[in-house]
């Protein structure tokens, strides 16, 4: 089983968008027994929420299911659970592994656009209202992730 979580600031917009899509990925692959898939934030402050509405619209447009989630805050448990910990933005990446203990010592801390060959951040949709911008981003990052799991997993 190959565990992926998806990190954001909240964990109500970029994340939840990136579980919901990389879900969809694995599954029209045929792959989803292979995975285990969940989102979650650096934050403490929508703890509990539900997505936000513009990633819940969004995925419908693009006829994604979406994953039932309620925030959650990233624990330094699930640095050692999952085996890619994906995170949207470069401040997501300083808390990530502030969290997991100060570093990355097993090399499972990525951000998401890496897989895309870019350095770039995921635009925050929270902040710009361009959650089409957020979603292309999370489509080219997660459609990566997933090629490059299944060249080094041979799945």
């Amino acid at each position: 089983m190959i565990k992926v979580l998806f990190i954001c600031h909240g964990n109500i917009c970029r994340s939840t968008m990136a579980e919901s899509v990389f879900t969809h990925l694995v599954t029209q692959a045929g792959l989803a027994s292979h995975f285990e898939i969940d989102s979650a934030a650096t934050s403490r402050e929508e703890i509990g929420n539900p997505p936000h509405y513009g990633t819940v619209d969004k995925l419908r447009r693009e006829h994604i299911p979406l994953i039932p989630h309620h925030a959650r805050q990233m624990t330094a448990e699930d640095y050692q659970y999952y085996d890619y910990l994906i995170g949207m933005d470069m401040a997501n990446i300083r808390n990530m592994t502030r969290i997991a203990g100060g570093a990355d010592k097993e090399q499972k801390i990525y951000k998401l656009l890496t897989f895309a060959g870019s350095g770039r951040d995921v635009a925050d949709p929270w902040y710009t209202g361009d959650f089409d911008a957020t979603f292309a981003d999370v489509m080219a990052g997660g459609t990566g992730l997933l090629e490059k799991i299944r060249r080094e997993e041979h799945i």
